[in-house]
Formats: C-alpha cells, sequence, structure tokens
C-alpha cells in the first residue's frame, strides 16, 4: 500500500511539474528583455507596413524585424502580468525600444500609467 501511494505521488509531482512549464514558448525562438511603450489613438485607422489598419483596441504589437503574424509573449517584468500579441507592424521608431504595443495590450500588462515599462518578449511557437 505504502509503495502504491508513493508511486502515485511520484506520478503527480512529476505531471504537476510538467503542466507549469511554458509549452508554447519556442525554444529556439525569439527572447529579448527591453523597453515597450504603446501607441493608441492617434494611430487608430491609419495602415500598419502590413497593410492592415492599426486598431488600438486588438492584441497587436509593432516590433522591427519579427515577421508580420509572429505571435510573441510579453511580460511586463515589474508586474508579471503577461499578454500574447501578434506583430502587424514595424517600430518602434524611438531608439531604446524594443517593441511598441497596441492599447489594449498595455493595459493588459499595467503599463498605461507610466508609458513605458520593462518587459521580456518571447517568440511563440505556432
Amino acid at each position: 500500500m505504502l509503495k502504491r501511494s508513493l508511486s502515485t505521488l511520484a506520478l503527480f509531482s512529476l505531471l504537476a511539474g510538467c503542466a507549469s512549464q511554458d509549452v508554447d514558448v519556442d525554444p529556439d525562438g525569439y527572447d529579448k528583455t527591453g523597453t515597450a511603450s504603446y501607441y493608441g489613438a492617434r494611430h487608430h485607422g491609419k495602415r500598419t507596413a502590413s497593410g492592415e489598419p492599426f486598431n488600438q483596441h486588438s492584441l497587436t504589437a509593432a516590433h522591427r524585424s519579427l515577421p508580420f503574424g509572429t505571435r510573441v509573449r510579453v511580460t511586463n517584468l515589474a508586474n508579471q502580468r503577461s499578454v500574447v500579441v501578434r506583430i502587424n507592424d514595424r517600430g518602434p521608431h524611438t531608439r531604446g525600444r524594443l517593441i511598441d504595443l497596441s492599447r489594449a495590450a498595455a493595459e493588459k500588462i499595467g503599463m498605461i500609467r507610466s508609458g513605458t515599462a520593462r518587459v521580456r518578449v518571447q517568440g511563440l511557437s505556432d
């Protein structure tokens, strides 16, 4: 009975460890830390570099080099809140910035008030 209980406990421990891993992060993919900013109302409706209209209410972002359509997880390092966004524009155009988020994405990670945040950007597998 004790042996069976220990085996069951070991199995649950193993499964819990697997469940807590970030399985959709691409281990061979993009992983950078830097400063994020956001853009919103002033650009709403204008055409992005990908050709689609910018929507401040969508979970999208601008990045200098990642391919359009790439999904990335952006984590605010100050509060550990994260959001998954799709790259659909080029930027940021301000030196020293890593990524520009839509207003909706910035709200999700709690950076509206500050305007910028130190973030980790991780490429996601399809």
